[in-house]
């Protein structure tokens, strides 16, 4: 075997590996999302905002933006999980293609890898948007629960400040690991 054929036998395993993570990962986004929208954001006793406190209840339009950013991060998932399941698909089912790979099961396959990469990407991109409206979703649900984050309420502040530094951190880290897959 040579070496050329060594390494893209091995990236295009570690490439299957990261194609799981992906599934894995937006699986248990996708529960919390469900979470989510079970809650009732209208419910007048769902919100810990004093009702006679008017400047920091919100609006009708976050409580819509609340849901709506649920189904775009639930849509993004969904799309980046078909993606990567259809390019495990499409190595299982394989005859021709750039490289020789080893599935799970033992057996080979040959895959394009300008194609794999392609299908990584989308897939990354879509979890990228997922965690994106994931995050406007949560801080929307702060607010409908604790009130506007005008009000400068300290609890309030404290829940969306590391979710706005953290989630913003870590996407920025997966997306450089990502493209760095691009140069293996």
């Amino acid at each position: 075997m040579t070496t050329t054929h060594s390494r893209n036998l091995k990236s295009t395993t570690i490439h299957v590996m990261a194609l799981d993570g992906i599934v894995n990962v937006n699986s248990l986004f996708t529960l919390g999302l469900f979470l989510g929208l079970a809650v009732n954001p209208t419910d007048p006793n769902y919100t810990l905002v004093d009702s006679s406190d008017t400047a920091c209840l919100v609006s009708s339009s976050t409580a819509e933006n609340l849901v709506a950013f649920h189904v775009y991060s639930f849509s993004s998932f969904l799309f980046s999980s078909l993606i990567a399941f259809g390019l495990k698909q499409a190595i299982r089912t394989a005859k021709d293609g750039d490289t020789r790979v080893e599935v799970s099961d033992g057996t080979i396959a040959h895959v394009n890898l300008r194609v794999l990469r392609a299908g990584i990407l989308g897939s990354a991109a879509g979890s990228v948007s997922g965690c994106l409206f994931l995050s406007l979703a949560l801080v929307d649900l702060v607010e409908v629960k604790l009130g506007k984050l005008g009000c400068s309420d300290w609890y309030g502040l404290v829940a969306v400040g590391p979710l706005v530094v953290l989630v913003p951190l870590a996407l920025a880290i997966y997306i450089c690991i990502v493209l760095h897959a691009f140069t293996t």
